[in-house]
């Protein structure tokens, strides 16, 4: 069969259609400013198609209309969303009420607020099988052996804070499927989740699906995951399907010039591909361009682009782009890449000493008897599944956490437990950037205010100074001066993270611990964070402690990598040595679980 037949096999022929969504189109209530328009696309039972692109490309916006819900300041428009034959667009509200649940359920990206904290799992569980029919018992310990939760007595009588992140996000799972509906929407299911829990959650899915042809819409800004887990993909740009077709061909040969830059922004656990951002930013509805609207960011733009907007044309059998020139330019991004954070080479003395390192959370030992040397100019990635110990010791470090045992140096000076502790030097001197910016950052303080109130506990200066100051380090981090006057829900989650590195940067450290910093970021921006900090590191001689669970990001961050399991180091070392020629069952079992991109497109 040539190349071109192999295109052009449907991956469902013949199947019957679960799921029909047609011109599906959500605007701002109140006008006729589209957030997403010509939504179309087809499910059969069991298959799985995969929704991806930017934040704020509208995935969410299609994700909640397909249950005829649209969040606060929006209106579902036009279009239909039919499943099982029943247009849920149509319905009256007590009839989609009786829907849900029936025949679509939704798949939150934090349990928790699918959870009632209040109620037992029994009881939340229970209320899903409310009218079905048998044995309440046998019905729940089968829900539970099906997202491979234990089945022992007294699981169901925990509350959900008593359980795993993991374990919350299956119990989830097992309340979708358990009326066996015809369509579930999941949405960013796995964010947050170690390497080895996501692999746990994506198998459950994956043979949920297949044993109860359930179709499943999967929103996701992971492209390794959706490569590894949905048969068909949709690539969204605002609010617009740009590519969609069969994963394979989409991920290994993509025709759109955005699919192609989304890309080359995720990173590579094998290191063939170059980490790249995507410049520019998506425009806001209301925003957008008369031509293609990924014309102002794309490379292979052309008048023509500025005129119209393309139509979404058919290229081969179940394979759609809206470009005039579908697969023009480059289509690869492959290129050897060295890792982008180099480390000093060793000193007598290095920055950070860790010695018999041991962390409490009362008289439980969380740690227990780190050592190791973080040398000046170097990043060390610490990696590890969730409860391994990764966060307690980088709050360690930081001061944060004061139940500790053990000796920390930092430039030959001991490190008190408590940062309050601390003289101002080694407080300025380690800086530490949190998961969550939106968090971290007050919301009822401007950008410019926040970044310039660390600046104030260190140094005592004039306003036009610090004013000075401010603008500089946004300049350094890339984001416009304005964005000072702005709040932090004005900006976009990457240009928060961006203003918790500048308000990091501004008292000029020695260290930076970035705790899991990306790990909520779609690739592009992820990819943007990376080169930002690779680029800091060159030119300001940081060290950085860089906490994460993505084990393909590491190649591009990291030089040393150090494995963390039940509170112990398991392996340390350089970091083609550690992800190359793994020594530790760990460090093995990590790799094993991590999705690869570049694997998976070449099956």
């Amino acid at each position: 069969m040539s190349q071109a037949q192999a295109r052009e096999t449907p991956l469902a022929a013949n199947a019957p259609p679960a799921v029909e969504v047609r011109d599906l189109k959500v605007v701002l209530a109140g006008s006729a400013i589209d957030v997403i328009d010509e939504i179309t696309f087809s499910l059969t039972a069991g298959e799985i198609l995969g929704l991806v692109g930017e934040s704020g490309s509208g995935k969410t916006t299609v994700a909640l209309a397909l249950l005829g819900h649209c969040r606060r300041g929006l209106r579902i428009a036009g279009g239909s969303v039919r499943i099982d034959g029943q247009d849920m667009l149509r319905l009256g509200e007590a009839r989609l009420r009786a829907a849900r649940g029936r025949l679509v359920c939704y798949v939150p990206q934090d349990p928790a607020t699918s959870l009632n904290p209040a109620l037992r799992i029994h009881t939340q569980l229970a209320e899903c099988l409310a009218d079905a029919e048998g044995d309440l018992d046998a019905r729940l310990a089968t829900l539970l052996q099906e997202v491979k939760l234990p089945t022992v007595p007294g699981f169901l009588d925990a509350y959900p804070h008593q359980l795993s992140g993991g374990q919350q996000q299956r119990i989830a799972i097992a309340m979708a499927f358990a009326n066996r509906p015809r369509l579930i929407v999941m949405d960013e299911p796995t964010t947050g989740l170690d390497v080895t829990t996501q692999a746990h959650v994506l198998e459950t899915v994956r043979q949920l699906s297949a044993r109860h042809g359930a179709a499943v819409v999967y929103v996701s800004h992971d492209l390794a995951v959706v490569a590894s887990l949905a048969g068909r993909v949709a690539v969204m740009y605002a609010g617009r399907i740009v590519e969609m077709g069969p994963t394979a061909w989409v991920l290994r040969r993509p025709d759109h010039p955005y699919t192609r830059a989304l890309i080359r922004a995720v990173p590579d656990l094998e290191g063939r591909l170059v980490l790249r951002g995507i410049p520019g930013q998506a425009p806001d509805p209301g925003r957008r361009p008369s031509g293609c609207f990924f014309a102002p960011r794309c490379p292979l733009a052309e008048p023509a682009c500025e005129e119209a907007p393309p139509p979404l044309a058919l290229i081969a059998a179940d394979h759609t782009v809206r470009c005039i020139h579908p697969g023009a330019g480059e289509r690869s991004g492959a290129a050897a890449a060295a890792p982008a954070l180099i480390a000093e080479t060793a000193s007598a003395e290095p920055l950070l000493r860790i010695e018999n390192l041991t962390a409490f959370h009362g008289p439980l030992e969380i740690l227990h008897g780190l050592t190791f040397d973080l040398p000046a100019r170097s990043c060390l990635a610490l990696v590890g599944e969730s409860g391994s110990g990764k966060t307690t010791l980088a709050r360690s470090i930081a001061g944060l956490h004061r139940q500790l045992a053990g000796s920390m140096r930092f430039q030959g000076e001991n490190l008190a437990a408590g940062a309050h502790h601390r003289p101002a030097e080694a407080r300025r001197h380690i800086q530490y950037i949190f998961q969550n910016p939106y968090a971290s950052l007050n919301p009822r303080r401007r950008v410019g205010s926040a970044i310039a109130m660390a600046l104030s506990v260190f140094e005592s200066l004039g306003r036009g100074e610090v004013e000075r100051r401010v603008r500089a380090v946004l300049d350094q981090v890339a984001l416009p001066a304005s964005a000072a006057e702005r709040y932090p829900h004005q900006l976009s989650g990457g240009q928060r993270q961006r203003a918790a590195i500048a308000r990091a940067l501004i008292v000029e450290p020695k260290l930076l611990i970035c705790d899991e910093v990306t790990s909520s970021l779609d690739v592009s921006v992820q990819a943007v964070i990376v080169e930002l900090l690779a680029e800091l590191q060159r030119e300001r001689g940081l060290a950085m402690l860089f906490v994460t669970h993505n084990l393909a990001l590491v190649r591009s961050v990291a030089a040393q990598v150090a494995v963390m399991q039940a509170g112990r180091i398991v392996e340390f070392g350089d970091m083609e040595e550690v992800l190359d020629r793994p020594r530790a069952a760990e460090t093995r079992r990590l790799l094993q679980d991590t999705p690869r991109f570049t694997q998976t497109m070449a099956g």
